[in-house]
């Protein structure tokens, strides 16, 4: 009966990572439609969203029936908890890269804008990409230093998310409405999807310290802490 459970949460984490990295691939496939206009990249993301729910379905029925099944305790149940929490938020992030692609898909052959602003949507593109890349890894690999990265990387969405106001309000640039619309829409899809990594990495960071974040507090200082304790 116990090598039965430790099955089921080896599959319950070898979904999760296979959703992580959809997710991942679908806000980099998005990043890219967004930069080159590219309408089979976007119709790609669009597509693969419904993969990613079908997971996140898969994956919360699965772990109820182990709640329910096996009534894990202690690291157990701080698992499956995190499975289900976890693999809730990957589902909100592959709808966040559809709704970049939607946006690219919807402006095609154009580009979603011009000048300073589409330099800073790609910018953050990238950034949400890399976020994506991390949170994946950190799924494998449980390594709190990835933690520390997505949260950093979260910092920079966040500038430029402030910055993209700037842009916007910046009366010397002629915006059409669509323009100033799709910038607002697309900076806070992608700062959005910046949080719900650093969601992600918290949540990995209890997994593996048992320690859970308080508010304001950084996944650095989480893991010093844990640490000075040992």
């Amino acid at each position: 009966m116990r090598e039965i459970f430790r099955q089921e949460l080896q599959q319950l984490g070898d979904d999760l990572l296979k959703q992580g990295r959809e997710a991942a691939r679908s806000m980099e496939r998005a990043a890219r439609s967004l930069k080159d206009a590219n309408i089979a990249l976007a119709e790609q993301v669009i597509d693969a969203d419904k993969r990613i729910d079908a997971l996140e379905r898969n994956l919360d029925e699965m772990g109820i029936s182990v709640l329910a099944r096996q009534a894990p305790v202690a690291a157990d149940l701080r698992t499956v908890v995190s499975v289900l929490r976890i693999s809730s938020t990957l589902e909100r992030m592959g709808d966040l890269a559809r709704h970049v692609a939607y946006v690219a898909r919807g402006r095609y052959p154009e580009r979603v804008n011009t000048g300073p602003v589409y330099d800073l949507l790609v910018e953050m593109a990238e950034h949400a990409s890399v976020v994506g890349q991390r949170v994946a890894e950190l799924l494998d690999s449980h390594d709190l230093s990835l933690a520390e990265m997505i949260e950093e990387e979260d910092n920079v969405l966040d500038a430029l998310h402030h910055k993209s106001f700037e842009l916007i309000l910046d009366e010397s640039r002629e915006l059409s409405r669509q323009e100033v619309i799709d910038t607002v829409l697309l900076a806070r899809y992608m700062e959005r999807y910046g949080d719900h990594g650093v969601s992600i990495a918290r949540r990995i960071t209890f997994l593996v310290t048992g320690h859970l974040a308080e508010r304001d507090e950084t996944i650095r200082e989480i893991a010093e802490t844990v640490e000075e304790q040992r």
